[in-house]
């Protein structure tokens, strides 16, 4: 049987897989798209650019800002898929028994989608 907390979690990470976050490239659809689902659910963030404009940090904070927290880190930027023998598209997620392929999804895509899919918990 099935876990909401793991559907969810899955659901964001085909979802965050689909963006092309290699270092090259900009991460701001993907931060877009976290800002966004995060606004959903009533919780602020701002966005820190590096020099170029082309990549963003996100700080978003959830709970009272008068106590002290977690914070919880990652990064969005995935190192190229070129030259490597994938079997299945690296920005797509794959499913196969219990497992689950793409891009991130064993590194920081798999971390934000799981912390994503416990927002609606943590507010």
């Amino acid at each position: 049987m099935a876990h909401a907390l793991l559907d969810s979690t899955l659901d964001l990470l085909d979802a965050l897989i689909a963006f092309d976050t290699r270092s090259s490239e900009s991460n701001l659809a993907l931060i877009d798209f976290i800002q966004q689902y995060l606004k959903r659910h009533d919780v602020e963030s701002f966005l820190v650019f590096d020099e170029t404009g082309r990549k963003a940090n996100l700080y978003a904070t959830i709970g009272p800002k008068d106590r002290a927290g977690l914070c919880l880190s990652g990064h969005t930027d995935v190192v190229p898929a070129d030259g490597q023998p994938w079997t299945v598209p690296p920005f797509e997620m794959t499913r196969a028994s219990d497992r689950v392929f793409g891009r991130g999804t064993a590194d920081m895509k798999g971390f934000i989608a799981a912390v994503l899919a416990s927002v609606p918990h943590f507010v």
